[in-house]
């Protein structure tokens, strides 16, 4: 509010009326009113004649008077900037912040430099026009002019509701301002120390510390390092003229940093600088380096620089004694700071900047060897490396974020007041300077406290929990903690713990309890852990459709991965972790056994930057991960194995992923075709590797593997066999029978090699759908595949090839293989009516023979009424009757020939959409019906227990499974009616 006697002066601006108040209303919530309205008489005076022009237009731009009376209301440094260049005003109409090649521009403009030659074309070399003493003013005008424009953006939504520039926008773009300004700078040192000569040597600027890492503040020293080729004396005079342009016009320049201090040469060349940190340099001047960025000048030379020297930081975590060091370090420089002081000071204080900074840093050189990903410079997103890496965890990653951009708010707020360098907070009995604080920083009152107590709240709240997460992250490493129970804590009786047990859903709670004692029995550290993380544990499986084998699951689980010493840290420290896993073994019987066998999979329960990391591996990587692997063996056996210890991995990945919720059916279906190819494809190339190194000689033949059916249509579930035709073409000069022979024993060998009893869900290589079936050879000629199509083919072996693709072994034969069968399947002139006849013959014996005995037609997934069999046949009858005119129908997948049918119109939208939806509910039930039980089936349970299981982890939005059920047979009613239009056509 206004002091009493401002009423004076607002009369003075005529601003003591009706039409002034929105303006009066704006500079009342200035963070100081009477420092904005002194300003504002101040401007007034200065104006003269052209105050009318800024006094019109603060009556109608709402954001000017809110970037106007924030600044100066903030910060008496910009009052008086503005007053001494009141023209200036009209610069904080500008609504957007310039880009980094615009403030260098900008900047350069100002002293009118141009390029300047030098050695290397990619230098950010300049020659200033204007370079004796007078540059130095202009370049501290323009520098605070651009400072000012992001000041009264940063502050105007304290006034009005301007947006909130975010505070890595902030620190960015005081990043780039003061790139521009050594960048400026630089080109008056060339003009000062080179005259009209050209550049004679290469010199690079290295930006340290918070301008390294791109979070500077209104007010720092910005630390720089220099590498000059050669680094001669004109090297050193070029650099020292820049740093002291640089700290007349800007901030002071700081080049402590570089080797051996300040008692250090100011310029070395690189092979100096590598051969300084290779034998003399101490963990602190590595941990230094982390920020390293090249700033100006040859940028090539910058990046030479950060490329030698990076490799070394990421080995500093090897030296002796290195987390000590660090330690100690930090230490030293708490102690700097004044005890009266200490509670006051943001940067160097206990529960400060500092705490959070050291903390990553010592996180991200200790983990940085082995993870590139933590090879970042800012704190906020070193942070956000290292919740997505599973370092630390992502409630401390958030909680550590939003205490660290706090803190540095208050400090920006505080550099503001008078661009001076300070991180102290107003003593406490400073009410006033508090108030002022709180309003800087957008503190409002909050009902119960005025806006200093929220703020004196806010900043124990924030000092407390850096301190609690600092000593967690940085004091006591993860693997020392210790757990320690109270002695004389309440304890449940026997009785009380089954009846909250099963309160929480267990429906036999005498054997949970008896699942709790195993878990959390014994003296060790992880039953402790286990003790304090089962209440919230339990309350999650409660939540799950079948706890009790949920938590007999997770006990599995947990004695299977007893010697893993990460999996209670991630339980314990990553909540999303926790309770998916716990949603997962609630809810399937499928998923325990693969998460025991591939137990990095429960590290990607956890949220990334992007998303849950479940989601982060694409089927096209994880296959080339598979072949990959196999590759790498020669023996067949161990190549297998390596590629089912892959398919297991995602298997559980796709699994879960589908399970929490984050993959469509689609997304499913692709994935795990795509796996059970690559596995297949890693097995024929490891057998036909073998088979060569025993014959002494190449293959015979080339050998390719078709897919049928849902593999053939990318649409397979998890309990599908793979359905595939074996083919062969022996090579040029070969035996066609020892060709063949060598190929059956080839494919032989994959079908009993990947269907060999597994602890895994099986990998079944079906060759029934071959010529002849089971009768038939196993492996024929690309030839005698053309002789028999074309003689003897039946109209549901044609119907079958509509689903056939090259899948494995050798593409091009593969192709050609294809080519041969589309003159059966995409017959000219269409397919036969005898053919339709005789397919619509089969449909009905197959809907009345082939369902198995006791199962309900209605809720049976595959064979029921409306089910995928129906769906499909629909689409192969159409595909049959239409593919030779429609080209878009030579397709092997039920949902994209189904698109294709609606586009061409040759059934109506809705028919389609309700083949479609069909489709895709029957392909959820089963796949639902294989994770609930753990086995491949096709019929739906009727209702009870089973039935809600599958309902939940089918994505019904509720336990009710006779909603569920109800649902499922009304989508197939209405699509089994399409199917009987088509077929009775």
């Amino acid at each position: 509010m206004l002091a009493p006697p401002a009423a004076q002066s607002l009369r003075e601006l005529a601003w003591d009326n009706v039409d002034s108040i929105p303006v009066l209303w704006a500079l009342s919530r200035s963070p100081d009113a009477d420092l904005a309205l002194l300003t504002v008489i101040r401007l007034r005076a200065e104006l003269g004649d052209e105050w009318a022009e800024l006094d019109s237009t603060l009556r109608v731009d709402k954001s000017l008077r809110g970037r106007l009376f924030a600044l100066i209301g903030s910060s008496s440094a910009f009052g008086d900037h503005l007053v001494a260049d009141p023209a200036a005003w009209r610069l904080l109409r500008r609504d957007k912040l310039p880009s980094r090649e615009e403030l260098i521009a900008d900047l350069l403009a100002t002293v009118d430099a141009v390029p300047a030659e030098s050695p290397n074309s990619t230098a950010m070399l300049y020659r200033a026009g204007i370079s004796g003493p007078e540059s130095v003013a202009l370049l501290r005008k323009r520098y605070r002019d651009q400072l000012m424009l992001l000041a009264a953006l940063d502050l105007a939504a304290t006034v009005e509701n301007e947006p909130v520039l975010p505070y890595q926008v902030v620190g960015r773009h005081l990043t780039d301002l003061a790139d521009a300004a050594l960048t400026a700078a630089l080109s008056v040192a060339v003009s000062r120390v080179c005259k009209d000569e050209p550049v004679a040597m290469r010199l690079a600027v290295i930006a340290m510390g918070k301008s390294g890492a791109r979070e500077l503040n209104y007010v720092s020293d910005v630390d720089v390092v220099f590498v000059a080729e050669p680094a001669d004396a004109t090297a050193a005079r070029l650099a020292a003229e820049m740093m002291s342009v640089g700290s007349a016009a800007f901030f002071e320049v700081d080049a402590a940093l570089r080797p051996e201090g300040k008692a250090g040469a100011l310029v070395r060349t690189l092979e100096s600088h590598i051969a300084y940190y290779k034998r003399w340099a101490r963990t602190w001047e590595f941990q230094a380096l982390l920020k390293a960025r090249p700033m100006t000048g040859d940028l090539e030379l910058g990046e030479q620089y950060r490329a030698a020297l990076m490799p070394m930081v990421w080995t500093a975590s090897e030296r002796p004694d290195f987390v000590a060091d660090v330690q100690a370090m930090r230490r030293r420089v708490e102690d700097l700071v004044p005890a009266d002081l200490r509670e006051r000071e943001l940067k160097l204080g206990r529960g400060s900047l500092r705490d959070v900074e050291f903390a990553v840093q010592l996180l991200q050189l200790v983990h940085g060897r082995v993870d590139e990903n933590l090879h970042v410079q800012g704190t906020v997103e070193a942070l956000t490396a290292l919740a997505a890496g599973g370092y630390i965890g992502r409630d401390d990653a958030a909680n550590l974020t939003a205490s660290y951009e706090f803190l540095r708010l208050l400090e920006h707020r505080l550099q503001l007041q008078r661009l001076k360098r300070t991180h102290t907070l107003p003593a406490a009995d400073d009410e006033e300077g508090m108030r002022w604080l709180a309003r800087a920083a957008h503190i409002r009152p909050d009902g119960r406290q005025d806006a200093v107590g929220v703020l004196g709240n806010e900043i124990r709240r924030n000092s407390v929990r850096v301190r609690r997460l600092h000593a967690k992250l940085f004091y006591r490493p993860l693997l020392e903690s210790v757990v320690k129970l109270e002695p004389d804590a309440v304890r449940l009786s026997p009785d009380a713990a089954i009846r909250q047990l099963a309160a929480l859903g267990y429906v036999a709670p005498e054997h949970a309890l008896g699942h709790l004692k195993a878990l959390t029995g014994g003296v060790s550290r992880k039953g402790r852990i286990q003790a304090l993380l089962l209440p919230t544990l339990l309350e999650w499986l409660g939540d799950t459709p079948n706890p009790d084998a949920g938590l007999l699951a997770y006990r599995r689980v947990s004695e299977g991965l007893d010697d893993q010493i990460w999996f209670m840290r991630e339980l314990r420290d990553e909540g999303a972790i926790a309770q998916r896993l716990m949603i997962v073994l609630g809810s399937s019987e499928y998923l325990p056994d693969l998460l025991i066998n591939a137990p990095d999979t429960i590290r990607m329960y956890a949220d990334g930057p992007g998303g849950p990391l479940l989601l982060s591996p694409q089927p096209e990587d994880v296959a080339r991960g598979i072949l990959t692997a196999a590759a790498r063996y020669d023996d067949p056996k161990r190549a297998v194995a390596a590629a089912r210890s892959l398919r297991r991995h995602e298997l559980a990945r796709v699994a879960s992923a589908d399970l929490l919720g984050m993959l469509d059916v689609q997304q499913v279906c692709r994935a795990l075709s795509s796996v059970w190819v690559a596995v297949l494809e890693a097995a024929l190339r490891a057998v036909i590797r073998a088979s060569e190194v025993e014959r002494g000689a190449p293959s015979p033949a080339d050998l390719a593997v078709i897919g049928m059916g849902r593999l053939g249509g990318k649409e397979l579930g998890y309990g599908s066999d793979a359905d595939v035709l074996f083919v062969c073409d022996p090579r040029p000069g070969e035996d066609e029978t020892k060709a063949v022979k060598w190929a059956n024993g080839v494919a032989e060998r994959v079908q009993r090699m990947l269907g060999a009893p597994s602890t895994d869900p099986p990998l079944q290589v079906d060759a029934g759908l071959r010529p002849e079936g089971r009768n038939g050879a196993l492996v024929r000629t690309l030839a005698a595949y053309a002789a028999y199509y074309e003689q003897w083919a039946q109209p549901w072996e044609v119907q079958a090839l509509l689903r056939a693709h090259q899948v494995a072994g050798d593409e091009a034969l593969g192709v050609r293989f294809l080519h041969i069968i589309d003159k059966v399947r995409y017959p000219e002139g269409g397919v036969s009516s005898d053919a339709v006849r005789e397919i619509r013959r089969i449909k009905a014996r197959v809907d009345s023979e082939r369902l198995p005995r006791g199962a309900n037609p209605a809720t049976h997934t595959k064979l029921g009424r409306g089910g995928l069999a129906d769906i499909e046949w629909t689409v192969q009858l159409m595909q049959l009757r239409h593919a030779h005119d429609v080209l878009r129908l030579h397709n092997t997948s039920t949902l994209e020939s189904l698109d294709v049918i609606e586009q061409t119109e040759l059934l109506d939208t809705e028919d389609v959409a309700l083949l479609r939806d069909a489709w895709l509910t029957a392909t959820k039930a089963r796949n639902a019906l294989v994770l609930v039980r753990g086995k491949p089936a096709d019929q739906l349970p009727g209702p009870g227990r089973l039935l809600s299981a599958v309902a939940r982890v089918a994505g019904w939005p509720n336990d009710d499974g006779s909603e569920f059920l109800d649902n499922y047979m009304r989508i197939t009613r209405r699509a089994k009616a399409v199917v009987e239009r088509v077929f009775g056509e």
